[in-house]
């Protein structure tokens, strides 16, 4: 069985599922600019990068990977997967489908990866795991991977079960899984939205602690954790460093959430949705933030854009 590295990502290509999503556009051109081969797999028709990269595309495939034979044959010769593939929100679909269509297909890439002997396995977990919508207050802030599980919805349960699927996984197979639980993936068209649907009520994104991560940075987080030196299972808030607000974090709570205990160390408009494991195990820094689409100004006031 191929293992991987400590310091390096897997040899052969990269298997990208849910390459046409938000998310899978960005990875996918964000690998290819790293130098990966890349074999890209929707259900979707999948855009094509624009430019001239290090990387390659080494196929583009329509399957259906709730179909373990489809699976096997889109990720047979490659090195690890990046596994995007899923219904991606609560409120999409039917719950008891956006249910069992992500648990079966996440179990068929699982499957797939350990018969045919992968280096890694990186997949798609959710913050919506940490307790979202946060009808019930967090237990503290900023809420970190200890604050789990407390999924609220049939799409967050579905991520539960795949997460404790993986630790299955990893142990009967030597095979590292890593689960990224995505913020909100966001960009600068969100951003300039900021001050119209997101600054006059602090209730407004109440919901995830007032967080997002940049679709680059989600892709950033792809790439680190295909190489990071991990075994087992994994799992790690991807967010970014700060919240989609223009007031301190300590103000949010306390108008929010008063009375949930805070780190003394939270400082300015620092994320509610820790980082520091994922900066800690993966490298992880966010690169990218609303800031530098609105600039300063734009968070010097809630009325108007920079």
């Amino acid at each position: 069985m191929v293992k991987s590295s400590p310091q390096t990502a897997p040899a052969g290509p990269v298997v990208l599922t849910g390459a046409a999503g938000r998310a899978g556009r960005a990875a996918l051109k964000h690998l290819l600019e790293h130098g990966h081969e890349v074999i890209a797999v929707d259900t979707q028709p999948i855009p094509r990068p624009e430019g001239e990269f290090p990387g390659s595309l080494k196929a583009v495939l329509r399957a259906d990977l709730t179909d373990l034979g489809q699976t096997l044959e889109v990720m047979h010769g490659a090195g690890s997967v990046v596994h995007l593939a899923n219904i991606p929100a609560p409120d999409l679909q039917a719950p008891h489908h956006t249910f069992v269509q992500n648990v079966t297909m996440n179990h068929s890439v699982f499957t797939a990866a350990t018969m045919l002997g992968l280096g890694r396995v990186v997949w798609a977990s959710s913050e919506t795991t940490l307790g979202l919508p946060f009808d019930v207050p967090p237990h503290y802030a900023p809420v970190d991977e200890a604050h789990y599980p407390h999924p609220e919805s049939s799409y967050a349960l579905s991520k539960v079960v795949t997460e404790t699927m993986a630790e299955d996984f990893a142990r009967h197979s030597g095979i590292p899984f890593v689960a990224l639980r995505f913020s909100n993936i966001l960009g600068p068209e969100e951003y300039r939205r900021f001050p119209e649907l997101a600054w006059p009520d602090p209730h407004a994104r109440k919901w995830n602690l007032w967080g997002y991560i940049d679709e680059r940075d989600a892709a950033l987080a792809c790439r680190l954790a295909l190489s990071a030196p991990l075994q087992g299972a994994s799992s790690f808030i991807i967010a970014a460093a700060d919240t989609v607000m223009p007031q301190p974090s300590r103000t949010l709570m306390e108008q929010v959430f008063p009375g949930v205990p805070l780190r003394e160390s939270l400082k300015d408009f620092e994320t509610l949705l820790s980082i520091d494991h994922a900066r800690k195990k993966l490298g992880f820094e966010p690169q990218h933030c609303w800031r530098d689409t609105l600039g300063e100004d734009g968070a010097a006031h809630q009325g108007g854009q920079a």
